[in-house]
């Protein structure tokens, strides 16, 4: 796991400063009657960070000698205390401003495709619109404080139209085949056996449980694509053109079974059934197991009570993984080490223990919030083992 989050850190980061300098664009110009405004969707790619695709805005005038990339979704990587502020959701995310071919390299390189809608605009919006994007990328106005689900750089984009536009533009639903809930999105670029979404399950709580609203699936950047499809201003369809800027297959990591997180989780249930029928055979507990299992609990659980409490993360509040992954269970580790003398509360604790996975397992049902599949394991194990702990220490008595 901490190998995992590692890597998954280190990928985000590199991916977000991949897009994140920003180029000494020309300001102050008008726009000919001929320029066009579009928005770009790329695809996603095969790592974690780029799972989820982009958005950005294209402006192009060949007679003003202008092709522009406006991007939301870029940061300043020497920001003060920058890992602390990535941690804590505190990190102030900007917009930036690159060349078209710059901005296209990037995915050509990847393979991930890029397709571009022409937006149909009157001279006098394509203006306005490129005033606000002059005056946004002001130092002053470039900066915004991201959210994952409610402010990203997918966000940004009807948000900026809306802005432009206002109370001119109709959306429309009629794409939305079924109602969704935010982690039912978000899973949607994920494959369940992954490391992936397995951690993204750990790390969310139950405020992405709710059903999203239609205008809220705009937090992932092909929904708003097929939005603006499915979107007028003024009575007429607002995307007059769709071209496929750059045509590549859909790029879906491939997954190693035996490096996978299901392949891992059956193995340690194997090994802990194996574990406490020797320990049951000789009336004893293997300390060093306990000790690993109540430690590697207490520390997801200290990781979930972080993001939940201390972070300005939105979507990682109300996560009742903690019920499972104790915080309190890093500190009960060190009684398992003890060869005798284990306070006898720590038994009653136990008692606690499985009840609260009971309670896991009843606001799964009644889906007040969705587990990972992969987590049945898991509970597997704490029941076999705590209830192995607690028969043993009545026993002894």
């Amino acid at each position: 796991m901490k190998r995992f989050l590692k890597i998954y850190w280190n990928l985000l980061v590199l991916a977000l400063i991949a897009f994140s300098p920003e180029l000494s664009i020309s300001q102050g110009k008008t726009l000919s009657q001929d320029a066009e405004i579009s928005i770009l969707t790329c695809g996603p790619g095969t790592e974690l960070y780029s799972s989820f695709g982009h958005n950005a805005i294209r402006v192009f005038d060949l007679s003003s000698g202008i092709d522009e990339v406006y991007n939301y979704g870029t940061f300043n990587f020497s920001t003060p205390n920058f890992y602390y502020k990535f941690a804590s959701g505190k990190l102030l995310y900007s917009l930036s401003v690159s060349t078209y071919n710059r901005f296209l390299f990037t995915y050509d390189i990847e393979k991930r495709w890029v397709k571009e809608q022409l937006l149909d605009l009157s001279e006098p919006d394509k203006q306005d619109f490129y005033k606000f994007l002059q005056i946004n990328r002001l130092p002053e106005n470039r900066d915004y404080q991201y959210d994952f689900l409610f402010d990203n750089c997918a966000t940004k984009l009807p948000e900026v139209l809306t802005q432009v536009m206002p109370n001119r533009l109709q959306f429309s639903d009629e794409h939305l085949e079924s109602k969704k809930s935010f982690r039912d999105l978000i899973q949607e670029n994920l494959s369940y056996n992954t490391w992936a979404s397995f951690g993204i399950d750990l790390a969310l709580g139950a405020v992405i449980d709710r059903e999203a609203k239609p205008y809220e699936y705009m937090f992932l950047p092909n929904y708003v694509r097929l939005q603006l499809e499915n979107t007028t201003l003024d009575n007429r369809p607002l995307v007059s053109k769709s071209i496929d800027v750059l045509k590549f297959p859909e790029n879906r990591p491939e997954t190693i079974f035996s490096l996978s997180p299901i392949f891992w989780f059956v193995l340690l249930l194997i090994f802990s059934c194996f574990i406490t029928y020797k320990d049951y055979k000789k009336v004893c507990r293997n300390r060093w197991f306990d000790f690993i299992l109540f430690l590697i609990t207490g520390l997801a659980g200290c990781l979930i009570f972080f993001l939940w409490f201390m972070t300005d993360h939105s979507s990682t509040a109300q996560n009742y993984n903690i019920l499972w992954a104790m915080p309190l269970n890093l500190f009960i580790a060190f009684q398992f080490l003890k060869k005798k003398n284990i306070a006898s509360w720590v038994y009653n604790y136990l008692l606690i223990l499985i009840f609260l996975i009971f309670l896991v397992v009843v606001l799964w049902l009644f889906r007040y919030q969705v587990f990972s599949p992969l987590l049945v394991f898991i509970l597997a194990i704490l029941v076999l083992r705590y209830s192995y702990l607690y028969r043993l220490n009545r026993h002894k008595q």
